[in-house]
């Protein structure tokens, strides 16, 4: 499609299957069920894989099978040089996955559908293109995106087909640690979804937008096709989107929330490695209504992103705290703040985040509803860092820490004046962020 058109162009997929249409009407009551699923499942006890322990010592951390975890854990500790041992607890994706596609069919522009990426609630991409445009790196060009995830709909291979809307050309060779093979193809949707975000092909007549689409993205799986990842694979993820040359590395995933940081000191140590590496790790903020970040985004070395509403508000799943950094759309029902003009509970919810992804199965391709979180958040913030490096705003080789800065001092301040538990510093602003004549500060 056009950049700007106002018609989608459904046909040109029909190739791929069928593809499901979205309601520009909202969610009405399936998005509070979506949000009351959400919020149960991230507030649900930590669990770990059966007879697997983390061992982290001087030569650095691997996963070790163990008959009992409890016996082998004290007996490893005692060992000389072991610095730590836990299970290998399971983090899940920060969204809701819709059960179906959605049966609603109604032609449409992106602009009808990609409330996300517009001005009034949105990120203002329109403007942000336009700066990448000005100075000859489209869409981000150059840039390498690592999404680490349930893996990605990148390639024809067996029962898998390629997104319509991704071309061929905007990957590089990942790694699927789920199945320890080079194949990270997507067997749930999840990480599609939150890759079109990214990437989805722009002004090519096809489906919606992706905000920075000329980047590069690494598929990484780590996530299962039920969602779930151990803490064993992310840590090795996160070590080789960095040793690969990521330049901002998506976690759209969360830890139950009474997991602390010294369970799973192996993330944090390859965290800690990308940041070293010259990576923005960027992380979703968590789904459990909570009052604290969960992990992995609760690091002091991620920039944790929290969801808002089409209406403007914080979305009423988005985990909050002084360890929010920033929000981004996420699509939802309204929290329930008081004096927040924004917020409109008791109304009819706002649009989910679309973006294309499989529906029915790995080779039938859509725009399904449902999709809403803080796990579609992240993947604008992680765009908007990808739009940053390759605008030269702030030099040729920008590090995380001034490309977090940059996107915290351009968002658009929401809730109390400055950083705030609600919103952090604002919501992502990309026009902003691109914007050479906003000063480096």
């Amino acid at each position: 499609m056009r950049l700007l058109s106002a018609t989608l162009l459904a046909s040109t997929l029909l190739a791929a299957g069928p593809v499901s249409g979205a309601s520009a009407g909202g969610t009405g009551g399936d998005a509070r069920a979506a949000a009351a699923a959400m919020k149960a499942r991230a507030a649900a006890p930590a669990r770990a894989r059966a007879n697997e322990v983390v061992v982290s010592d001087t030569r650095g951390s691997r996963v070790v099978k163990v008959r009992d975890v409890a016996k082998a854990s004290r007996a490893i500790a005692k060992r000389d040089g072991v610095r730590s041992v836990t299970p290998n607890y399971i983090a899940h994706v920060s969204g809701w996955v819709p059960p179906d596609p959605g049966n609603a069919a109604a032609p449409g522009g992106w602009q009808s559908l990609q409330w996300n990426f517009l001005a009034d609630s949105g990120v203002n991409a329109p403007e942000a293109w336009a700066n990448l445009a000005r100075v000859g790196r489209p869409g981000g060009k150059g840039v390498i995106v690592a999404v680490l995830d349930t893996g990605v709909a990148y390639a024809n291979r067996g029962g898998f087909r390629r997104s319509p809307d991704l071309s061929k050309s905007r990957f590089v060779r990942g790694w699927d640690f789920a199945n320890n093979d080079p194949y990270p193809n997507d067997d749930n949707g999840h990480g599609t979804h939150v890759a079109s975000t990214i990437v989805e092909g722009t002004g090519n007549a096809i489906g919606l937008t992706g905000l920075a689409y000329g980047v590069k993205v690494m598929p990484v799986k780590v996530l299962d096709a039920e969602g779930e990842g151990d803490s064993g694979r992310i840590a090795a993820g996160i070590r080789f989107a960095a040793d690969r040359g990521a330049q901002v590395i998506n976690l759209s995933f969360e830890f139950p929330s009474d997991i602390t940081r010294s369970q799973i000191p192996n993330i944090l140590n390859a965290i800690r490695h990308a940041r070293r590496k010259g990576a923005l790790v960027v992380g979703a903020s968590g789904n459990a209504a909570a009052a604290a970040v969960a992990y992995p985004a609760r690091s002091s070395d991620v920039l944790s992103v929290g969801a808002t509403t089409q209406h403007g508000c914080q979305a009423d799943y988005s985990n909050e705290g002084a360890d929010l950094d920033i929000v981004a759309p996420g699509g939802g029902v309204d929290a329930a703040l008081e004096g927040d003009p924004l917020c409109r509970p008791l109304e009819a919810a706002g649009l989910d985040i679309f973006q294309m992804t499989f529906t029915s199965s790995p080779r039938r391709f859509g725009l399904p509803d449902g999709y809403i979180g803080t796990s579609m958040a992240a993947p604008h913030a992680s765009a908007t860092a990808a739009l940053i490096i390759a605008s030269g705003v702030l030099g040729p080789k920008p590090t995380p820490n001034a490309i977090e800065r940059r996107l915290e001092l351009t968002a658009t301040d929401l809730g109390p004046a400055g950083k705030d538990p609600h919103y952090g510093w604002g919501r992502i602003n990309a026009a902003r962020a691109t914007d050479p004549a906003i000063p480096v500060t």
